[in-house]
């Protein structure tokens, strides 16, 4: 199988299944979404939904949040994975977006990675989601889920998937194919053991051709 016939097949199959994939994180705006974002690193979103409320109501606006210190916004995220580290970040995201970006989350990666707490990844998920920009966020699920796959070839860093996963995806689909690759990492393509009875990419994928 050619590797444009393996995009081809997994693209239709997922449009097929999810064809309005979305994140699963809870926000009502783009400052909501990137405090989520965040706080999301090498932490299960379910847990972010729990802890966000309560942070959104004492930090309503980027204002709100830039004259906190890490020390008071720590209580509302210690139950979340390194909150110590958080806490700075939300802190120093908050007066970065009041003091250069006037109080709105920039529309470009370049501004978006100058932010404390924003990365590549999390810059392309603000980009997808907000911007409905043709933006491909790479975490452990979709790393792993292209590899197994065989979407990608010899990736061995997230910026290698990124650029090859965007090459082969047709531009309109890049922000939902994001999605459809987390989704499916996260239910069915898991990493200890993936549920290969309950997918339908059996017939295309690398990995459960070597089983």
């Amino acid at each position: 199988m050619t590797t444009e016939e393996r995009y081809r097949r997994t693209i239709e199959w997922f449009q097929l299944t999810q064809p309005a994939p979305v994140t699963e994180l809870h926000y009502q705006n783009p400052y909501q979404l990137l405090v989520a974002v965040i706080l999301s690193a090498q932490c299960t979103d379910k847990r972010i939904n729990m802890v966000t409320p309560a942070l959104f109501e004492a930090y309503p606006t980027p204002e709100a949040m830039a004259s906190a210190t890490p020390d008071d916004i720590f209580p509302y995220i210690k139950s979340v994975s390194y909150p110590n580290n958080k806490a700075k970040n939300l802190a120093g995201m908050a007066r970065a977006l009041v003091n250069e970006f006037g109080g709105q989350v920039p529309s470009d990666i370049d501004s978006l990675i100058t932010i404390p707490g924003v990365g590549r990844k999390t810059a392309n998920v603000i980009l997808s989601v907000v911007f409905d920009k043709a933006a491909m966020a790479v975490d452990t699920h979709v790393f792993r889920v292209s590899e197994r796959i065989g979407l990608t070839t010899d990736s061995r860093t997230p910026l290698q998937t990124e650029r090859e996963l965007v090459s082969h995806i047709p531009e309109e689909l890049i922000a939902r194919a994001h999605h459809w690759l987390i989704l499916h990492g996260r239910y069915i393509c898991k990493a200890r053991r993936p549920d290969c009875l309950n997918c339908g990419l059996t017939e295309v994928c690398r990995y459960y051709s070597k089983q």
